[in-house]
């Protein structure tokens, strides 16, 4: 197991609500910026060409509120297994003092938007996915 990818994401303005904290749907964006930011620094940069993703699902633990104060926030991405067509990650969203705000887990499927059918994972992709595995691998 490698470490976990991690990138820092920004807390704008505008992301707070009434009761000063990070809207909660707003964890979702942070989640895909993280995500985004993982296939190009780690997949796209090593060589890379995966199909297109589509979000199958995704569910969110909120421990703890992200608020201006607190930001940013740094996401940090593992995977958890990688299949044939799809992988399984968790994805931590951490505030500037360190503190465990939100657990996501999730599960992606590389696409054709032609057909709008699920299609296999590239070799490499599947190779790349698998270095940032939160489990050994088995050899």
């Amino acid at each position: 197991m490698s470490a976990p990818y991690s990138c820092e994401i920004q807390v704008r303005w505008g992301d707070s609500d009434r009761n000063e904290h990070v809207n909660n749907v707003l964890y979702a964006e942070y989640a895909q910026e993280g995500r985004v930011r993982f296939f190009r620094d780690c997949i796209v940069a090593a060589g890379a060409q995966p199909a297109a993703m589509v979000v199958r699902k995704m569910s969110f633990d909120y421990i703890r509120p992200v608020t201006d104060q607190t930001g940013p926030v740094t996401a940090e991405l593992e995977i958890l297994h990688v299949g044939n067509s799809s992988f399984s990650l968790r994805q931590s969203l951490r505030d500037r003092h360190g503190n465990l705000c939100v657990e996501i887990e999730g599960v992606m499927v590389g696409f054709d938007p032609a057909t709008e059918r699920s299609v296999p994972l590239s070799d490499r992709a599947r190779e790349l996915l698998l270095q940032y595995s939160a489990v050994e691998v088995a050899h």
